[in-house]
């Protein structure tokens, strides 16, 4: 296998040669799972938003890796407790899986109370799956339009997780479907804040920006397929 670093050239020249891109692609190393020295060699690399979904992980690596993480943008990517809401707005500069009303409150209060405006995306349920979560699409703009109202959170775009799939090309509708709701959402809301399309991962990142992403969240293609477990 590759070392961290070939693996991450690798994935920015792949994206540099995606066609008919048009915007600035963000990319976010999934470090769940991934022991503290290779997050630090990913950093060394260049890297400068790393993605974590589990805060009892988060916490103690944040902690080890310290003033490593200096000008590193840190996102929460998994499913958010409302028991982990309050340590994930101390710690995370953007919370990609905000799905309910509920929780946009929840954030709100905590956000209010160490007078922080919180990043926020969106979470979009594009899949049927029951193990899957977020907002339907249909219910997207109306979610978005109450959390205009919410004063300590800031909608910064969409996030969306595709369902299972053994063939990515397969996947291409419900990208081309997120990315139309971005873009209407970005219209008609006049909102240059609203600027983030969160999709594509290890397997269907490719597809994703050629159907709109301006975020990929890559993990196993820069790590490997490890079990590092909690450490």
């Amino acid at each position: 296998m590759k070392n961290i670093c070939d693996n991450i050239k690798s994935i920015k020249n792949t994206i540099g040669l995606v066609k008919n891109v048009s915007v600035g692609i963000e990319l976010v190393v999934v470090t769940k799972g991934v022991f503290c020295q290779d997050v630090l060699e990913a950093i060394k690399c260049g890297i400068k938003h790393i993605g974590e979904s589990k805060i009892q992980e988060a916490l103690p690596k944040f902690k080890q890796l310290g003033s490593d993480f200096d000008g590193i943008t840190k996102h929460f990517i998994g499913r958010l407790q409302s028991n982990k809401v309050k340590r994930a707005v101390e710690i995370f500069d953007l919370i990609q899986s905000l799905d309910s009303l509920k929780l946009a409150i929840d954030i709100n209060r905590h956000a209010a109370d160490i007078n922080k405006v919180q990043n926020c995306l969106i979470e979009v349920k594009v899949s049927q799956e029951a193990t899957k979560i977020g907002v339907s699409p249909k219910d997207v703009k109306g979610f978005y339009e109450k959390c205009q109202l919410i004063p300590n959170i800031l909608i910064k775009g969409l996030m969306v997780i595709m369902p299972l799939s053994d063939n990515p090309k397969d996947l291409r509708f419900y990208f081309r479907q997120a990315h139309n709701l971005f873009e209407d959402i970005k219209k008609t809301s006049n909102n240059s804040d609203f600027s983030v399309l969160s999709m594509g991962m290890s397997d269907d990142y490719k597809i994703a920006i050629e159907e709109g992403s301006t975020m990929v969240r890559i993990g196993s293609a820069i790590f490997g397929e490890r079990d590092y477990g909690n450490k």
